[in-house]
């Protein structure tokens, strides 16, 4: 089968397929749904999901995870509001929450790499610290009035396009192209297949590790910037629980959760699809406990579909590579038998 068959047959097309269909059946049944003003609200929506998902697939590649973001864009919210509420500037806010991020991802980087600790149980005690830290930095109180210009351009749009489609898309083609089109992406396929093979390749596993944390700590930190001035609110709580929908909009993509398998484009189906039925579960008056159901359950099928999918392939091809049985052998062909009734020469002559 062609590269461009594999491409119209794989996960990605799949999750496409089921986006188109879920997006016509929603728009026909769910009332307001198939609206341009729905349409940026739903932008809006999976903004935070799609810039922490972009990061976290990276991560995910190579075998690893990171459950502290949602904790870090709240902190970075808290962070954003305290600061604020002290008289300092916005254009100054933004940049000291960005580098707080980044030194958030960089000390989950230096326990797993540094100390060779499991990124799962790291991450989740990060989750915890960083949220208990925001509570601390600015308690339960919520710090509102940020400057409009900033807010009217999150939560505006220009020619009928929400403004954040831009840095979204921009982004988007950016991670796209160091997952898929560069060595670098090729080394991070390679560590979610083996480490040790990672490692007799020259590959710099570590420290490759420690700055994609980094950076997915950056992100994160620029999501809780967002999402603050989306709301015009800084609250310690803002994002609480987005970790779990951020992973499964990455696993619902195709992302192997053992790594070394997965496409950025499957991702963005995953976020486009797990953002349209929110939405459309919201629109329909279901409950936040309903959705958080929901969630789960397209998590643990993202978990289970790829895998059978995966294991009902190998299992055709190693049908397709069985070499035939062999052919039944033909039975002997009879002697010939004489028509001639004269007796031999033998019995004529006695």
């Amino acid at each position: 089968m062609s590269d461009l068959m594999k491409r119209f047959t794989g996960w990605d097309a799949a999750i496409l397929a089921v986006l188109v269909l879920f997006v016509i059946v929603a728009g026909l049944v769910v009332p307001d749904f198939a609206t341009g003003r729905n349409a940026s609200f739903m932008v809006l929506d999976l903004a935070p999901v799609l810039l922490i998902a972009l990061p976290m697939t990276l991560i995910i590649v190579t075998g690893e995870i990171d459950l502290s973001v949602a904790s870090t864009l709240g902190l970075s919210s808290a962070v954003m509001g305290a600061l604020w509420d002290g008289g300092m500037s916005i254009e100054v806010i933004i940049p000291i929450c960005l580098v707080l991020g980044a030194v958030l991802g960089a000390v989950n980087g230096l326990f797993i790499t540094g100390f060779g600790l499991p990124s799962l149980a790291v991450t989740i005690g990060t989750l915890a610290l960083y949220r208990g830290l925001a509570f601390v930095v600015l308690g339960d109180r919520a710090v509102a009035q940020f400057p409009g210009s900033y807010t009217e351009w999150v939560i505006g749009s220009s020619a009928g396009i929400p403004n954040l489609v831009w840095p979204l898309l921009v982004l988007l083609l950016v991670f796209g192209t160091v997952l898929h089109a560069t060595p670098l992406g090729r080394s991070l396929f390679t560590m979610g297949a083996g480490v040790d093979a990672a490692r007799f390749s020259g590959i710099r596993v570590a420290r490759t590790k420690f700055w994609l944390y980094v950076v997915c700590g950056a992100v994160a930190a620029l999501a809780g910037v967002l999402w603050t001035l989306r709301y015009s609110s800084a609250r310690a709580d803002n994002g609480t629980g987005l970790e779990l929908a951020v992973v499964a909009a990455v696993l619902l993509g195709g992302v192997s959760i053992f790594g070394g398998r997965g496409t950025l484009w499957g991702v963005l189906g995953g976020v486009m699809l797990l953002a349209a039925v929110q939405n459309a579960l919201r629109l329909a008056d279901v409950s936040n406990e309903a959705l958080q159901v929901v969630t789960g359950l397209l998590l643990i099928v993202s978990v289970l579909a790829p895998n059978a999918v995966g294991a009902i392939r190998s299992a055709v091809a190693r049908r397709r590579r069985r070499p035939p049985p062999p052919a039944p052998a033909a039975p002997p062909e009879p002697l010939p038998v004489s028509s001639d009734p004269s007796p031999s020469p033998a019995v004529r002559s006695s």
